[in-house]
């Protein structure tokens, strides 16, 4: 070892600044940070594996005994460069091990490395270890010996690019390992995963303001029973101590003992003040589990700690669980199975609709969260998640899904209707308007032949609904009509209740004024979305209904989406596309369910070609093409990201005579390279349609977006181009109270001939 005075200085007690770093599992940086901050940690800064924070031996140690979600908290000793073995040795041995490590005690060393010079973490971890010992020999100290049990010192180094740091390891063992787990049910999950899940569903909240806890499907109670150490403010860390469970500080030569033996007996304090309230005033926490083993290894697991009497285990199946009749409307929280580690389980779309039809009918106010590794299950409650959470169970990545479990969140149930006694003044207004319009567009709907159509959208304030009807193209019922309710979602600063009521009476009068029976009436709520979230599946019924639009059959889902696969807004231009494509090859990107590409088909389309990313749409495109009977090469459905397509399409320059062009407003499909957003991107993208554009042909584009300015300088920097505003044109008269619901232009070569704007009569149905 070098004579040089070596590197590193003993850590002083007190408040004596210094830096840590608290690990966490991944994605849990961020409300680790959180919580530290809630401790008075102020400079928490979460990044990449933890959180990095300053402060004294206190402040690490209030981290190790109070934090629900870290997995270890690291002092970082030394960082150095250690592209190979000796440089690694060299630098270790800087070091003054004595000021960290007493003479005669035991230590364990963990290495791992990354795009590094040293391959070996085994063979690391040895050099740290022989640099050490060698230290100790040449000082003439007693050596110390190994221990990866219980080790007095315990250090961790990682490399990362032959750049090293070397902690000292203050948890010892990680910090999900509490103690109270004496038996583990089935693919437990850890203790912090378990907190972690309560904190994002947001337990402490509800739990301040005495709102219940249930997991119907508890297993070993992880769940409940770390909700109980959180109600009941008992931190985590205590009865690691009262067991004896190995701490990494305890036998560190720089440990404060005095600042940790006063933070243990604050917990104490604390602990005993929370468990007379939780005993005195709740919330009430209950388990149930339909196997007996699983509920008695709760029961023991919540005496073992200490919560005896606080959390209640019962064996009950999922079909059973209910609120007790005490209960205030609080959280169910629970992580069923989902085909992992217990095996696939062909019962389980069963359990998850059960959990879903349970927390319909008998949850209503109470808030939900599901842990799952198989969302395409959670899918199959038949409830639509307000939000969600990534989360990693060891190496599976899961969902936590957020529920607000009331009418409104249904998918496709409808809310009850109120009866007509119990409505209020508003409801004959309602029914009056329903009348009203009903007989404002009776005659043109007769004259257009138009049977799908928009009958009221939001007309009275207090119900804000859009009410759209759709008429039956099944010639067994060719009078049969479909009424598809969507009710906007109300602002936060509208109660809740009152909204529900009035949303009850709604219902009531739409049945009645419309007679439509119960199976032909569905609801969802319409909120803001993002990306493609219209798109995603929201049931699995798989039930499509064919309806009638000039002439065409085209079906439609009432359940299983949030959009119907038919924008009735659409229908002028989708007359403008049938009118314009005759002779014509026709392109219809972003194609959704090809209602368009039909439109051109009967039009007299020389071809049609239909591109999406999905293969759900690309397979209904293919049915509403089939089913008026356009089939074979003439009509080409191609399942592609449309921008990948149109880079790579140098074979169609050139060949379209009408184009079609109605993208998402925001897409960020896991399918897609990047993002996508109509306002940022649309120039990219019409030139990219353009270029496949005949010399004579023209290209119809439309967008959603309420707020869209079309950059013509950009796209048409030389004025070869004829760019015409058709929106008004194709805004339908049963939209005329929202003129904004789309844009829509027209371009052409400069050179092109004219042609007709107002393409708005009905066309003859197909020979």
């Amino acid at each position: 070892m070098s004579d040089a005075t070596p590197r590193g200085e003993p850590a002083q007690p007190g408040t004596t600044p210094l830096g840590f770093f608290a690990t966490a599992a991944r994605n849990l940086e961020t409300l680790l940070a959180e919580e530290l901050r809630a401790m008075g940690i102020a400079d928490a800064k979460d990044t990449r594996a933890g959180v990095r924070f300053g402060g004294s031996l206190a402040d690490a140690y209030r981290v190790l005994i109070g934090s629900r979600v870290a997995s270890r908290v690291l002092l970082p000793l030394a960082a150095f460069d250690a592209p190979d073995a000796e440089h690694l040795y060299a630098a270790v041995q800087d070091i003054h091990w004595p000021d960290h490590l007493a003479p005669g005690r035991t230590l364990a060393v963990h290495l791992d490395a990354v795009r590094s010079g040293i391959d070996n973490g085994h063979y690391g971890a040895l050099k740290v270890k022989d640099a050490i010992v060698d230290q100790f020999r040449a000082l003439g100290l007693p050596r110390p010996d190994v221990d990866t049990a219980r080790p007095d010192v315990a250090l961790r180094c990682h490399i990362f690019r032959d750049r090293a740091t070397l902690s000292l390891d203050l948890a010892g063992d990680p910090l999900h390992r509490r103690g109270w787990r004496a038996r583990e049910g089935a693919a437990p999950l850890k203790e912090s995963l378990a907190a972690a899940v309560l904190l994002r569903a947001g337990w402490p909240a509800i739990a301040a303001a005495g709102g219940s806890l249930l997991d119907p499907l508890c297993g070993a109670g992880s769940l409940p029973i770390e909700a109980a150490l959180m109600a009941a403010d008992i931190a985590p860390g205590l009865l690691r101590t009262e067991l004896g469970i190995h701490w990494g500080c305890t036998g560190w030569a720089g440990h404060d003992a005095a600042a940790w033996t006063s933070l243990l007996a604050e917990a104490r304090e604390r602990r005993a003040a929370g468990l007379a309230r939780l005993a005195r005033q709740g919330p009430a926490l209950r388990g149930a589990d339909r196997d007996p083993r699983a509920v008695r290894a709760a029961q023991d697991n919540a005496a073992r700690a200490g919560l005896a009497g606080q959390v209640r285990f019962e064996r009950r199946d999922l079909a059973d669980c209910a609120p007790a009749p005490a209960d205030s409307p609080g959280l169910v929280v629970t992580n069923p199975p989902y085909g992992e580690r217990l095996g696939e389980d062909t019962e389980l779309p069963a359990l998850y609709a059960t959990l879903g039809h349970l927390l319909r009918e008998r949850f209503d106010g109470w808030r939900a969260a599901v842990l799952t590794g198989n969302p395409e299950l959670g899918k199959g409650m038949g409830l639509r998640a307000k939000r969600f959470h990534t989360l990693y169970n060891g190496p599976i990545e899961c969902r936590l899904l957020h529920f607000q479990v009331s009418p409104e969140a249904h998918v496709s149930d409808r809310p009850r209707p109120l009866p007509a006694a119990e409505r209020g003044p508003g409801a004959e207004m309602l029914a009056n308007r329903l009348r009203k319009n009903q007989k404002a567009l009776a005659k043109w709907l007769r004259a257009e032949g138009i049977s799908c159509y928009r009958l009221y959208d939001a007309d009275l304030p207090e119900y804000a609904l859009a009410v759209d009807i759709y008429g039956s193209a099944d010639p067994a019922t060719p009078q049969r009509r479909f009424v598809h309710v969507q009710e906007y979602a109300p602002p936060s600063d509208v109660d809740p209740k009152a909204a529900r009521r009035r949303l009850r009476e709604a219902m009531g009068v739409i049945a009645e004024v419309l007679a439509v029976p119960a199976q032909d009436l569905f609801f969802k709520v319409r909120r803001r979305q993002r990306g493609g979230a219209q798109y995603e599946r929201l049931g699995q019924t798989g039930r499509f209904h064919p309806v009638a639009e000039d002439g065409l059959r085209l079906l439609v889902s009432f359940e299983d989406y949030l959009d119907t696969g038919l924008f009735l807004d659409h229908r002028a231009t989708r007359r403008l596309v049938r009118e314009r494509a005759r002779g014509r090859h026709v392109l219809n990107l972003f194609c959704y369910t090809a209602s368009a590409s039909v439109h051109a088909a009967a039009g007299g389309a020389r071809s049609t070609t239909s591109v999406d990313l999905s293969r759900t749409y690309v397979d209904w495109a293919r049915q509403n093409l089939a089913l008026n009977g356009f089939t074979g090469r003439d009509h080409q459905l191609i399942q592609a990201d449309c921008l990948e397509w149109l880079a790579n399409a140098r074979a169609y320059r050139g060949r379209f005579g009408l184009i079609f062009l109605d993208p998402p407003t925001f897409s960020s499909s896991k399918r897609m390279r990047g993002t996508f957003d109509v306002q940022r991107d649309h120039v990219d993208l019409l030139r990219g349609a353009l270029a496949l554009l005949a010399p004579d042909g023209e290209l119809i584009f439309s967008t959603n977006r309420r707020r869209f300015r079309l950059d013509s300088d950009s796209l048409d920097p030389a004025g070869s181009l004829a760019v015409e505003d058709i929106t008004k044109a194709t805004i339908p008269r049963d939209f005329a109270r929202s003129p904004h619901i789309h844009r829509c232009w027209r371009i052409r070569r400069a050179t092109a001939s004219p042609a007709p704007t107002a393409p708005c009569a009905p066309a003859a149905p197909p020979r």
